[in-house]
């Protein structure tokens, strides 16, 4: 049948199929289960005193070996059943990323008689006890396990991952005694002491979530630096070399101490401290603690900070958090344990805030050039224009999910989108910046918000939640504008625009040149890959390797895979200058460029169509004088 004559045939069954309702049928006689209900024995978590003292030791001495001995006493004041639970949603990760796998052995005695426990069927990172008559003390002994390293190797010990607690109160109000134990010659760092903490050390008595805040860095070579107003840094690395801070660097970490202070106008802290792990297997992280953060860098961190420009914004990012994310933190993001799930639907205040953050405290403190900063924004605003075909139907408020959907690397990033919460959110509060500077005529800005939101309540460690009506709250405390609106449309738009009214508003334009900007430059080169998104839709790792595939960007429509090896170029033997040579050839000859690539079927040709040249994204300045986003970018003064 033709198109139409088939339309009209099949309309009278169509009126049958919508007139008479459909029903799954079980065959008769078939097996029907009941529902189970799933019951939860396990106590929440309620507001009230714990009585006693929980001590805990934690023996690291064979921690190269990846064993951490653990033996814990936990007061009982009755018998019968409890519940002992392994944290689980633990601050900072956004997601459940309790290591239960890494525990072992686990233990439970008390008046010198074994116990039996029993797992939850349903939470396995929790544990049934029943306690006889008579028992006021239960001993606790377990191992965690990880693998094994070298002695040279510095270590972040997690308190979160060293301990049982009991369920039914806030981790708040349970009291908790520490005392660590390291391998001999190693030393160590923490939030818990004012100074050095030596192979043996016994903490003072301090609330479990201020315990579980307080990491402990530790190694075999460590060293200390004061950068003022109860500020220090304590670097631990595989080598002593690896430790030699140029003055450069040290001016630009005690000026982002001050920076901050002038930004925020107030601290949530009596003493803070930067715990740096230096080792060559670190890939540039951090996580972020009330009053330290965890930063984890490669071995060039100090001895070349020009090299990985974002590794120089790790530190700012996690001190901005001890204002962003610590002492405010979003109403449903914080729980009173670590077994009560969290919301990250604000992670675009908490993360993109703080990401906008972490590249001004760089600029104005000196850590990076603005060059350097100006190149980050225009490689952002270029990848959400142009490189992110994801926006079109997944939402920048839906990606503050990928905490909990994560499992790995995607094949295309660009399709399927992840922690755009960071970055994206990060062009969004420029874009707030910038408005609010002309809506005011250059009086007021985003610092006004941070000072007004981050900034009450001097001396104040605990935390103060918020909702977004707080937040848009506060913003129009700033400058009158429907902040709610234009959030929301940034926030929940999938039409594939990007936040970047920020560049016309801040005095730039985003042009494109034939070479990379100094940040993309130093930051592929950091990452060992060779950027060609947008030109021909890919990039290149070690080996001629394809990284990734822009989807729908010309290399994808060629039919190119990640994992695919190039080996020529128009026929000609692969290499980076020829390449470019044929990218920029194909401009004036507007003929396919033909790559040659190996996978394990055997060698392909894909033919690609371009003739935009090469292009990389620059900002450059349209207006003369001071720009708007130039002030964005300058120290505050005293």
């Amino acid at each position: 049948m033709k198109g139409y004559e088939l339309r009209f045939a099949i309309m009278p069954l169509l009126a049958l199929s919508t007139a008479l309702p459909l029903h799954a049928q079980t065959p008769p006689g078939n097996s029907a289960p009941r529902l189970t209900a799933i019951v939860d024995p396990i106590p929440a978590a309620a507001d009230r005193n714990f009585e006693g003292v929980i001590t805990l030791d934690v023996d690291a001495s064979l921690i190269t070996r990846g064993i951490v001995e653990v033996q814990e006493r936990v007061p009982v004041t009755r018998p019968g059943p409890i519940y002992l639970l392994y944290p689980k949603w633990i601050p900072g990760d956004h997601r459940p990323s309790g290591s239960i796998d890494r525990l072992a052995g686990l233990q439970i005695t008390a008046n010198g008689k074994k116990l039996g426990w029993r797992r939850d069927t349903v939470d396995a990172s929790a544990f049934r006890v029943d306690v006889p008559a008579g028992v006021t003390v239960l001993t606790i002994e377990f191992q965690y396990l990880s693998a094994p390293s070298s002695l040279f190797t510095p270590q972040m010990l997690r308190w979160s991952s060293l301990l049982l607690y009991p369920a039914g109160y806030f981790v708040r109000d349970i009291a908790v005694q520490a005392a660590l134990r390291l391998p001999d010659g190693w030393t160590g760092a923490s939030a818990l002491s004012s100074g050095p903490i030596g192979s043996t050390a016994s903490f003072d008595t301090v609330p479990l979530d201020t315990l579980v805040d307080s990491p402990v860095l530790t190694g075999r070579h460590i060293k200390s630096l004061d950068l003022g107003a109860n500020v220090s840094l304590a670097a631990a690395g595989e080598k002593e070399e690896q430790l030699t801070v140029s003055p450069k660097q040290l001016e630009g970490l005690r000026s982002l101490v001050e920076q901050a202070d002038r930004l925020f106008g107030a601290r949530h802290f009596d003493r803070y401290a930067f715990l740096v792990s230096i080792s060559a297997r670190n890939g540039g992280t951090g996580v972020e603690h009330h009053r330290s953060s965890e930063n984890y860098e490669d071995d060039a961190f100090f001895t070349s900070p020009d090299e990985n420009p974002d590794a120089q914004t790790i530190l700012p990012h996690e001190y901005a958090h001890s204002w962003n994310g610590k002492f405010r933190r979003p109403a449903d993001l914080w729980t009173p344990d670590y077994r009560t799930p969290m919301q990250d639907d604000l992670l675009w205040v908490y993360e993109g805030q703080t990401s906008f953050w972490e590249s001004v405290l760089a600029a104005r403190s000196g850590l990076l050039s603005r060059e350097m900063i100006l190149g980050r924004f225009a490689s952002l605003a270029a990848t959400y224009m142009e490189a992110q075909p994801g926006s079109r139907w997944r939402s920048l408020q839906d990606t503050t999910a990928e905490p909990l959907i994560f499992r790995g690397s995607s094949p295309s990033p660009s399709w399927q989108r992840d922690f755009d919460f960071y970055t994206e959110a990060a062009l969004l509060w420029l874009d707030v910046d910038q408005l609010i500077r002309e809506q005011s005529a250059g009086k007021r800005s985003l610092d006004d918000f941070a000072r007004a939101f981050f900034g009450p309540r001097d001396g104040d460690w605990g935390e103060v939640t918020y909702d977004f009506d707080d937040v848009v709250a506060a913003l129009n405390a700033v400058a009158r504008h429907d902040w709610g609106s234009f959030l929301r449309r940034h926030l929940e738009q999938t039409d594939g625009t990007a936040p970047v009214d920020w560049i016309d508003r801040g005095g730039y334009r985003l042009v494109w040149r034939d070479r990379p900007n100094s940040y993309d430059l130093a930051v592929d080169k950091a990452d060992g890959i060779t950027d060609y998104t947008h030109s021909i839709g890919l990039t290149l790792g070690a080996g001629n390797k394809v990284a990734s595939v822009l989807w729908d960007g010309p290399a994808f429509k060629a039919g190119l895979s990640p994992r695919t090896t190039l080996v020529s170029v128009n026929g000609v033997p692969y290499s980076i200058q020829v390449l470019e040579d044929a990218i920029r050839s194909a401009a004036s000859t507007r003929q396919p460029i033909v790559l040659g690539a190996k996978d394990e079927d055997g060698e392909h040709d894909f033919s690609i169509e371009w003739t935009g040249g090469l292009r990389y994204p620059w900002l450059e300045k349209a207006v003369k004088g001071i720009a708007p986003l130039d002030r964005t970018l300058s120290p505050l003064p005293r």
